[in-house]
């Protein structure tokens, strides 16, 4: 067909009718019109502009709606969204059609499984489709990688056994046996998992943390002072991790020097280009879609949080327990580079006291530490000082909307903070009865989860607490993306909520197959990211139960994500920032 007879359909609007709903032809409707008129004794011809008349389209439009709608389920979203509505307005409403894309999310969750898992109405099917489309294209090809290097490194360590039956080899069976055995930051979905008693040394805290509101940022301990940052694993009995590591038994938080952890044999940072080559080399004509990179030194101790800011994935933002809040441009070198480590005029570090969360609004950061301060940052300016909020007690987690910004806290409180005005504090909520470990919102509701085992919802227009839901675990980490609140507990376990109108209900749990505290969630409509103290990293599509891509597996606990434009980025225990991200 061409291009003109489809711009006069598309002006033509009874012609575009005849397409869809299967009108008679116009040729047709004159033949009828003139044996009518000749049978009422009437001498009336055919039109001398049924030659102008459009000709019925071929191809493609010539198909009936339900068919092409279905074709077009076969195509890339990507094509969809973006390329159908260039070529013609009809095949531009095959993106506009509900029933189309729900055919495509059934396609790609598969038949046993329920999408979207929360409220239907107002689901932005487009987006999530799109979503899971790219994340099966990178994260499915990488489980992929890691299966043929898992099978490679099995094959090394077969073949270093039949060398040492064999009698030969040495000292060089020995070394061949350290690299088939050197870290896998990769391997295949759960028949990889490592032991629970091997993945249980998180640093993350557990039963027993209650120290009183400090009124001053606490003091930093020295030497001498009783360590107790590796938790034990979750016993059968139910005794459950420490909610924040390095608490002594009296309540006092206790925060090693970074110096001494450094010192007293934990793994320096020298070892990260020896690290760096545990990673399997990439197979001869096996070109992996996603680009891993370890960032340069940085930190001199584990980080806890981690952020992507900027919308592109290009800069990162890391704090630790060395206090400091390092900014990388991950754009620079093939690695990445440090910027500088955020700080004020004459201060030694950025906090003084652990840095827990992190945040951002805009060109904002806002940084959450032990020593009950938040202190922000304008990125716009190279990260120079913005603001400093003094709070009572050690600040745990963030969450910042527009100029609103939102800190839960070891007091068992959630502040509200307007980060514009000179006397920053708007509203302080108890709205828990123990420390406050995480925190989600929008312009309208506050969702918090507290160790003591409830989750709240908070309505800040109506200035009411809506719900407040008893558990059997508390949450460390929670994601809210459009009607859905998604959550990781202390066992182990992801749950998922509906959030629709204020009306706040638990839809279900899933094992996805983390054994310890699930320290990291992020949720988006067509993406479900979660990691744990376990030391594994998950990749999943959100839905009912979800349906994990990828599980990456790490050397050390796995502490906080973030997620920004298909860019991953983890705060990990062995003082690292690591990325994942798609090449370019």
């Amino acid at each position: 067909m061409s291009m003109p007879q489809v711009t006069l359909e598309e002006e033509k609007e009874p012609g575009r009718e005849n397409v869809l709903g299967g009108a008679q032809h116009p040729h047709n409707i004159r033949t009828n019109d003139t044996l009518n008129s000749s049978h009422l004794g009437l001498t009336l011809g055919p039109s001398c502009n049924t030659q102008e008349t459009s000709p019925s389209p071929s191809g493609l439009l010539s198909l009936p709606w339900e068919m092409v709608a279905c074709i077009a389920s076969h195509l890339p979203a990507q094509c969809v969204i973006n390329v159908l509505p260039q070529v013609c307005r009809a095949l531009g409403e095959v993106g506009e059609d509900t029933s189309a894309w729900q055919l495509r999310a059934h396609r790609l969750t598969g038949q046993k499984t329920s999408f979207p898992v929360g409220p239907r109405d107002n689901f932005d099917w487009p987006t999530a489709c799109l979503e899971m489309e790219q994340l099966m294209e990178h994260w499915a090809e990488q489980e992929k990688w890691a299966a043929r290097q898992w099978v490679e490194r099995a094959q090394g360590r077969e073949m270093v056994e039949d060398l040492e039956q064999d009698g030969a080899g040495g000292g060089e069976v020995a070394e061949a046996d350290g690299v088939a055995n050197g870290v896998v930051h990769e391997a295949v979905g759960e028949g990889a998992a490592m032991h629970p008693e091997a993945a249980g040394q998180d640093k993350r805290p557990d039963e027993g943390w209650v120290p009183e509101p400090a009124e001053a940022p606490p003091a930093i301990q020295r030497d001498g002072v009783e360590r107790n940052d590796a938790a034990a694993s979750i016993r059968d009995e139910g005794q459950e991790n420490h909610i924040a590591a390095g608490v002594a038994d009296d309540g006092q938080i206790n925060q090693e020097r970074p110096e001494a952890i450094h010192e007293g044999g934990g793994q320096g940072r020298d070892d990260d280009d020896e690290r760096s080559n545990h990673l399997p080399a990439e197979s001869p004509g096996h070109t992996r879609v996603l680009e891993h990179i370890t960032l340069p030194p940085g930190h001199i101790a584990d980080v806890n949080a981690v952020l992507l800011v900027g919308g592109e994935g290009a800069v990162c933002v890391s704090g630790s327990r060395d206090r400091n809040v390092n900014l990388w441009d991950l754009r620079q070198g093939s690695r990445g580079a440090l910027l500088h480590t955020l700080g004020g005029h004459g201060s030694f570090s950025t906090h003084l006291g652990w840095v827990w969360s992190l945040a951002a609004s805009g060109p904002l950061l806002a940084s959450g530490s032990f020593d009950s301060t938040i202190r922000l940052w304008d990125l716009e300016a190279g990260g120079a000082e913005w603001g400093l909020i003094r709070g009572r007690a050690a600040v745990l987690c963030l969450s910042y909307q527009m100029h609103m910004l939102l800190a839960g806290s070891h007091d068992q409180k959630v502040s509200i903070y307007d980060t514009r005005a000179a006397q920053p504090l708007v509203k302080s909520l108890r709205l828990h009865g123990d420390a406050v470990l995480c925190l989600a919102s929008d312009e309208q509701y506050i969702v918090s989860g507290s160790k003591d085992k409830t989750v709240a919802v908070f309505d800040c227009r109506a200035r009411k607490l809506l719900h407040r839901v008893q558990l059997h675990s508390y949450f460390l980490s929670m994601s809210y993306s459009g009607q859905e609140v998604w959550a990781g507990d202390n066992h182990g376990l992801v749950h998922t909520f509906s959030m629709n109108n204020g009306s706040f209900k638990p839809i279900a749990q899933f094992n996805v197959g983390h054994t310890s505290l699930v320290t990291g969630v992020h949720h988006s409509p067509g993406s479900l990211y979660t990691c744990s103290s376990d030391r594994t990293i998950k990749v999943h599509l959100p839905c009912a139960p979800p349906k994990t891509l990828c599980t990456l597996h790490h050397q050390a606990g796995v502490n906080g994500l973030s997620v920004e434009a298909g860019v991953l980025a983890i705060a990990s225990g062995d003082m690292n920032v690591e990325v994942w991200r798609p090449r370019q």
